[in-house]
């Protein structure tokens, strides 16, 4: 049985003119990772989420659940895939995060990068940043 990721990325163009604490500056649904399905990528999803990780990374977001601030279409697209019965391994990462990280580390052998956290050490959910996808 195959796993994928299902999701959206998602932004707050209002942040950078009026500033994150503005009521107008919440998180909406821009791309639905969907569209930027490649297939089973299980490396990727073991060192970001963890998910399927026979790989040994320590992944950048796992279990996460959904931020309290959602926007209302991951809240829409989390119900129509089953919500919380009907998902596993809801979590979310941020852009800062994604930018973060040492995307060239490897393992003790030099063949795969086990450690996907970002260069700063563990990155909390609150680093910081405008743009975050969710899975």
């Amino acid at each position: 049985m195959s796993t994928g990721v299902s999701g959206m990325i998602e932004c707050r163009p209002w942040a950078q003119v009026r500033g994150g604490d503005d009521e107008d500056a919440v998180w909406t649904a821009a791309i639905d990772l969907f569209l930027l399905n490649t297939g089973n990528a299980y490396d990727a999803l073991a060192c970001l989420f963890g998910v399927r990780n026979s790989f040994g990374f320590r992944p950048l977001a796992e279990e996460r659940g959904l931020p309290e601030d959602a926007s209302d279409g991951v809240h829409a697209d989390f119900t129509a895939y089953g919500g919380a019965e009907g998902v596993h391994s809801t979590t979310w990462i941020t852009w800062a995060e994604l930018s973060a990280t040492d995307w060239d580390e490897t393992d003790g052998s030099g063949t795969r990068g086990t450690d996907c956290r970002c260069a700063t050490g563990r990155c909390p959910p609150q680093h910081g940043t405008e743009t975050r996808c969710r899975s």
